[in-house]
């Protein structure tokens, strides 16, 4: 129970660190961008053609932009100690709310990549465990390889050209229905399953040669009842193991899977705010998936625990 208390003040430490670490960095990352930040923030305003000198010197005083770096910095500080993220530069909404709308897009996103994942990649690692070194062994080892080595927006576009754009299986972009989901989604859990597969495959032959599997096909049980009784739980283990590991292609593939479907989450709004030069709403977006990452992180870390019997009392 104390160390389980100990993991949980851990996890909290670290989210407070990557807050900090996080908000500091982005901030002096926008500041760091050629131009001028109150046009560009005007311009998101009232639009190009309307955005001029006089626009972007009331944007300037109202934000207060020609204040010193460190002060607003301070200021952005003193306000995350209160659990208040600000309002966007450009929309004026409370960054808090547009988040609790995005990140559950972003959420159930991510959840639906990992879950399909899981379902692509422990029957074909099974099959390639069947026979170690074999035929079908190599060949899904070069599938993998090839799905592993092409970016998230390759894959993507690939799938969108082929199945929304030649065949009309499903819309091209777009929220609101399952179907709009679906091409992202795939985008996601076929990355994510490519290594996923391996590590299934691996695990199960590592099981398979132990002494407790041999015993118990020594001691009669069918293939069936022993692979149920001792590969699927221990093989279990280093597959939930490693998509903690995969979090950070997960959390990447969701910026650039969400702008290129033009699916509405956090990554969306970070790009968009990124050109906007909405530094609050950036700072709130990074935040966010920083935060994201660490929650996930939790998570794998009390399914391990939940599987692993070594760990309990």
């Amino acid at each position: 129970m104390k160390s389980f208390s100990a993991g949980l003040g851990g996890r909290a430490l670290q989210a407070l660190i990557v807050a900090l670490v996080v908000g500091v960095a982005s901030f002096a990352m926008m500041h760091a961008l050629p131009g001028d930040a109150a046009f560009r923030i005007a311009a998101g305003r009232y639009g190009y053609d309307v955005a001029d000198a006089a626009a972007a010197a009331a944007v300037r005083a109202e934000l207060g932009l020609d204040r010193p770096m460190m002060v607003q910095l301070a200021a952005w500080l003193g306000e995350l100690l209160t659990f208040d993220l600000g309002r966007s530069s450009v929309t004026g909404m409370p960054i808090a709310t547009e988040l609790g709308h995005l990140s559950s897009n972003s959420f159930v996103l991510a959840l639906a990549a990992v879950l399909l994942s899981l379902v692509i990649a422990v029957p074909i690692g099974l099959l390639a465990a069947v026979s170690p070194g074999g035929l079908l062994d190599r060949g899904l080892l070069w599938v993998s390889i090839a799905l592993r080595a092409t970016p998230a927006f390759v894959l993507g576009i690939a799938l969108m050209l082929g199945l929304a754009v030649q065949l009309r299986l499903t819309p091209v972009a777009g929220h609101g229905t399952a179907a709009n989901m679906f091409l992202p989604t795939l985008t996601l859990g076929i990355g994510l399953a490519a290594v996923s597969s391996r590590v299934v495959r691996d695990a199960v032959v590592d099981v398979m040669r132990s002494d407790q599997f041999r015993f118990a096909r020594a001691k009669g049980l069918s293939l069936r009842s022993a692979v149920g009784r001792h590969v699927v739980r221990n093989a279990a283990i280093p597959v939930v193991s490693y998509v903690g590991v995969q979090l950070a292609y997960l959390i990447e593939g969701v910026v650039i899977v969400e702008v290129l479907f033009a699916y509405p989450g956090v990554g969306h709004a970070l790009v968009h705010a990124i050109f906007g030069r909405d530094v609050p709403m950036v700072q709130g977006t990074a935040l966010a998936l920083g935060l994201f990452y660490v929650a996930l992180s939790t998570i794998i870390d009390l399914m391990c625990r939940g599987l692993d019997p070594r760990g309990r009392p």
